[in-house]
């Protein structure tokens, strides 16, 4: 959603092409991974395999309902530990080290006190504070106090997590995703993202916005005008939503998944085949996504 409202703004209809597009790219690389599997690592002849269809009957509630806790329970018991476990190991990447505010969040914190420490009224729409971005200096901001407290949070919690381990890892990490047209800060959002899809666009709105409520407009219109580090490369090109879409298509990016099918396989050597297989199909997809949309020109 996030991707294809940007990609397609106030073009609902072709938004909408491409989120189902979404779906048949995913199940036409399921078909074509079977069959390449059925003809590789799972040779042979098939397991004869019969299944007896039980008669109809009125749906029972509570055999719903026992169904559902045993099946629920089996797989907290199973599976919940390992992602509880990876997902704290996420949270804390992503949360320390505990690092001091940037020089311009500063700065905009004593202009407001200094504003309020003058004891006048003033206007709440009214604009009484000029901040210059350090990506664009010769266009300044003009801020009411509101506006100028919201923007001193974005940039703390934009700069903390930067500056976290898991920043730190998006910038080590950034020359990998490189030929997909992934900086730094899209690099970090696809790494946290591998607990689960719909983190990214949390980390984004953090990284990108200074506030993880993608449901907010506010914070969806700054996630389409963020700019890469030298202020003037938007973060979200064409080229880029494209490869972002493909990828995340294809890309095994839950920790559920990946733990029910290590119990369900018996053995965690499977689970690692779909970690890895999906990822460098994924990879190899968005890299053709990429240059098909004018990336590489």
């Amino acid at each position: 959603m996030l991707v294809t409202t940007i990609l397609f703004r106030d073009r609902p209809a072709l938004a909408a092409a491409a989120f189902l597009s979404c779906y048949l790219l995913g199940m036409l690389a399921a078909v074509v991974s079977a069959l390449i599997a059925r003809r590789t690592i799972l040779k042979g002849r098939s397991r004869p395999m019969a299944l007896e269809l039980p008669t109809y009957k009125l749906p029972s509630v509570r055999t719903a309902l026992m169904t559902t806790y045993d099946r629920g329970f089996m797989f907290l018991k199973n599976a919940g530990g390992n992602i509880m476990m990876i997902c704290i190991v996420l949270w804390w990447l992503g949360s320390y080290p505990h690092v001091s505010p940037p020089r311009e969040t500063v700065e905009l914190r004593e202009k407001i006190a200094a504003v309020e420490a003058r004891g006048a009224q003033v206007p709440a729409d009214e604009a009484v504070i000029s901040f210059a971005s350090p990506t664009d200096p010769e266009h300044p901001e003009q801020l009411t106090l509101e506006e100028a407290g919201e923007k001193a949070d974005q940039m703390e919690a934009s700069h903390a997590k930067a500056m976290s381990f898991m920043g730190r890892v998006g910038r080590t990490v950034e020359p990998v995703f490189r030929p997909l047209g992934f900086d730094w800060q899209l690099t970090v959002g696809v790494l946290a993202s591998f607990a689960a899809r719909e983190v990214f666009a949390g980390t984004m709105g953090v990284v990108l916005a200074g506030d993880e409520d993608f449901e907010n407009n506010g914070v969806r219109e700054r996630l389409r005008l963020a700019t890469r580090d030298d202020g003037k490369t938007p973060v979200f090109t064409k080229p880029t939503c494209w490869a972002l879409l493909v990828f995340f298509v294809l890309a095994m990016q839950c920790l559920p998944t990946l733990a029910v099918t290590a119990r369900e396989a018996g053995h965690v050597k499977w689970a690692l085949l779909q970690l890895v297989w999906m990822t460098v199909v994924a990879y190899v997809g968005a890299m053709i996504a990429y240059a098909l949309a004018g990336g590489w020109t």
